[in-house]
Order: C-alpha cells, then structure tokens, then sequence
C-alpha cells in the first residue's frame, strides 16, 4: 500500500494516511481464521462489514470470503485467488502467496470476536475523524444555501447514525432468551402488584385501558376543532411532568420512577398561550380571564402561587412553527441527552414538515419518523392528529379509524389510536327555537346529561382492548379528569 497525504483547499498537507487509527495485524489475523475456518465469519458478520476494513486489499478479500460463504462455497486461499489474480493491490503484497501466509499465520479462531470488535472500533474512530473534518469544512465555506443550524442537525444526525450502526446484538435469538426476557416483564410487572407497566397519565380510567404510556409506542390522539385534543395533550403532559421523581429503577438505572421529564412540540400555540393553559388549569382561573387580566386579587394570587409551584416542573416547550421532522428528532434527541426526556408531545402532526412532495407521502414520512423516534429514544410519542370533516355529514358524530385526514399510514404506524370526542359540544348547537316547549325540555335534559362529560374512544390499540373511556371535562379551566361515578360518592380519585 502506498501512504497518501491529504491536503485541503489551500494545498497545505493536512495529514498522513497512516496516522488514521488502524491495525493491520488484526485485520490479518481476523482474514487468516475466515480463510482458514469459514465457520468463523458467522461469528463476526453482525459486527464487520467491509467498509470496516482499513487496508482495500483486506476489504477486498473479506468482500470476496463473504459473498462466497453467503452462498455456501468454500472461501480458502485457493478459491480466492482465481477472483484476485489481477488485483494491483494485491500484486504488491506478494500476489496469491499472500493469501496463503494469512491462513497460514492465523491464530486460534476463539480470539476473533476480539479482532473483530478492534477492527470495528478503530473504523469509528476513524469515521468520527472524517465527521470532524467534514463539519469543519462545512463551516468553514460561508455559503448563503448552507445555515449554520441546518450543519449543527445534519451534523447530529451523522454523529447519531454512527451510534446506532455500534448495535452488534440483532438477528435471530434463541426461543429460550425471548422466553426468558418474557418471564422477566412478567415478574416485573407482579412486583408492581398490578401497577402501572408505563407511565400514568393521571387519568384512572384512561390508565386502565391502557395500561399507562408504553416506552417505543406511537399514540395518535385524534379530533375534530374543539374537542380538547390540546387541552387533553396538555393535561396529561402536566400530570406527568408534575408526578416526576428521580431515583434508581428496577433494571438499575438512574431516572423516573414516577412521572417523567416531558418534551412538547406546540407547533400551532405560542410556548406562553401553552403555559397559560396549564397555569390555567393548576390555578383554576377561566383561560380567557387570565388573557384579558380580568381577575380578581385572590385569582391572581392563586394564579402567582401556581406559576412558582411549577417553576420546577420538567416539561420543556418547544414552539417552532412548521418544523421538519429531521430537526423534531434531533432536538428530541438533544433534549434527552441534556436533561433526560420521557414522554414526548407533538402537536399536531399535520404542522410537522417532510422531505416528499406529495402530501399523502409527506405525512407518510412524518408518521414513520415519529414512530422512529420513540423506539430509539424509547420512550411514547404521542401524536394528536386532525380529522376530515366527513364525521360533520354522518348522523353519528363518533370518529372512527377511517376518519384519519391525508393517510392510511398513521393508522398504520400507530400502537394507539384515540379519539377525542364531546357529544355536548354537538347538541349544544341543536339548540330549538325558543316557542318551541317540547322540544327545548328534551334538549335541556340531554345537555344536562351530557354536560362537563368527554369521551377518549380507543380506536385501536396493539397490546391491549380498544373501547371507550369517560372523562369529566371542565371547559372554563379546559381540564379533562376522573369520572366520579355516582356509586362513587364524590371518593373518584381515590380508586
């Protein structure tokens, strides 16, 4: 091999190619035990590619091994050499002799995981080299096309990529350790006695069906304008984020053991309309008093003592308009790696942007990535989503699953699929003229009957029951809660 240098736009050498992190050695002694055992690859192929291979000769060969063995021949220095004989590369180390002197110096083959995982992280290290560089460079060309933050998110992504191509563990297992990760959720969920799996939403009924929010699940929580969709979001993001302890879990990690440090995308509200909502709720001042400051002296000072109570509160807003789904998962990303992140809110989905020009296509992508996000960052994503306004022509205003707006693909990805649905907010506007009698007690009684109550209707669900859960829902502090019950006696949050 000839060592080339390197220079950059000036023409200043900037470095030797030997100088990149690389052992020869092991590269050797790994291709010696394949040509010699090819039983051997098998044990290597989840952690080596070629690519992994610093010297193109020994790429070339371990390519050659590979792409034979995968078809059941037999890859040996004999083999090899009639695919090799023209190789200039190999012209210089000696021809197909050296084949041979590889199997011929290999070791016994019980050290190769070693060599193996050597060769693979002196490959990182040099990508890492490459990355910087690459990051460097991009910097250092001012270009009008080229923001810097649009550098810092694909910078991110790289580095993030490399991360997760580290994954050795994949591909088949055993029945016996799937059965045994089985018994081990299973044991953990008896230790609870019967408590939650994920983490609660502080909604009872809500909780039941669903058995809290899973780590890696996608929920779509779905809606016509003015059902609560946001309300609900940020109800159950308050709970959560108010609820949150550290501690050392049941693996032996540090992080939640109740509640969570939550992230919300509010791409349709201001980061202040949010948070007025949630003071709005935890003070319990009418929304719209608080944004025309008509309240009264012990309104306010309930509304002060509120905002210093959840000054602390771990929930992160984020209120960038129209953001593309890249930048979404790198700043989700960036959140967990600073301040932890265990639920994850985005409303809503149509406002998040894609890369594909057709619109079905986009929300397709955006779907995709946000189910993406939760299963490597694991943690839930939920997702409110808006619904096509067929529901308005149908008799019976209850969404169903085929309501879904712009793409089959959220039903699709989705673990969880909800629908936010007030009947009161219908009848309300059937509302009889006046000098119609009959017809104005009938309405009365139904909206008595219908008031302050809110339905989540589980369109579907991956692990477990789809059905209907009743909320109460307060519109004067847009607060959805517990159900009391009237066997209940007023004692509902006690259950």
């Amino acid at each position: 091999m000839n060592d080339q240098s390197v220079f950059n736009a000036t023409g200043v050498e900037v470095e030797q190619a030997d100088t990149m992190p690389h052992s020869i050695e092991a590269e050797q002694q790994l291709l010696g035990a394949i040509l010699t055992n090819n039983d051997v690859y098998d044990r290597v192929a989840a952690i080596l590619g070629p690519h992994h291979f610093y010297d193109p000769v020994h790429r070339r060969i371990f390519e050659i091994s590979a792409a034979r063995i995968a078809k059941n021949n037999l890859a040996s220095p004999v083999t090899l050499k009639a695919f090799m004989e023209d190789d200039e590369g190999l012209k210089e180390l000696g021809g197909p002799a050296y084949l041979a002197r590889l199997a011929g110096a290999a070791v016994s083959s019980f050290a190769v995981r070693d060599y193996a995982q050597m060769i693979y992280d002196l490959a990182v290290r040099r990508d890492l080299i490459r990355l910087g560089r690459d990051i460097s460079d991009r910097a250092t060309k001012v270009d009008v096309k080229s923001e810097p933050r649009e550098q810092i998110v694909q910078a991110e992504q790289a580095l993030y990529k490399l991360a997760e191509q580290g994954q050795t563990e994949g591909g088949f297992q055993s029945f016996l350790r799937a059965v045994t990760d089985a018994v081990n959720v299973a044991n953990a969920a008896y230790q609870r006695e019967g408590g939650l799996a994920g983490v609660s939403t502080g909604l009872i009924d809500m909780d039941k069906k669903l058995g809290g929010l899973h780590p890696s699940d996608l929920l779509i929580l779905a809606g016509r304008p003015s059902m609560g969709k946001t309300s609900l979001a940020t109800n159950i993001a308050f709970n959560i984020a108010k609820a949150y302890k550290k501690g050392t879990r049941h693996d032996g990690t540090e992080g939640a053991i109740e509640g969570g440090v939550v992230g919300f995308y509010s791409l349709e509200m201001s980061a202040e309309q949010l948070a007025a909502r949630i003071l709005s709720e935890a003070a319990e001042v009418p929304s719209e008093q608080i944004r025309r400051g008509d309240m009264t002296e012990a309104e306010f000072r309930r509304f002060v003592d509120a905002a210093k109570s959840l000054e602390a509160c771990p929930l992160f807003i984020d209120d960038t308009p129209a953001i593309p789904i890249a930048q979404l998962a790198a700043r989700a990303r960036r959140l967990k790696r600073t301040h932890g992140l265990d639920v994850l809110m985005v409303d809503y989905l149509q406002l998040v942007r894609g890369t594909a020009e057709n619109r079905v296509n986009e929300i397709a992508e955006i779907s995709m990535g946000l189910k993406a996000i939760a299963k490597e960052l694991n943690i839930p994503v939920i997702a409110l989503s808006q619904l096509s306004r067929q529901v308005e022509s149908r008799e019976d205003k209850r969404p169903q699953l085929s309501d879904l707006r712009e793409s089959g693909s959220i039903e699709q990805d989705a673990d969880v699929v909800m629908f936010v649905f007030r009947e009161e907010y219908y009848v309300e506007r059937e509302k009889p003229s006046d000098d119609r009698l009959d017809e104005m007690a009938a309405w009365q009684e139904r909206m008595e009957r219908l008031h302050g109550k809110a339905e989540v209707i589980i369109g579907k669900q991956r692990h477990g029951p789809i059905g209907t859960v009743e909320l109460s829902f307060e519109g004067r502090f847009t607060r959805f809660g517990n159900l009391v019950r009237p066997w209940q006696n007023g004692e509902g949050d006690n259950f």
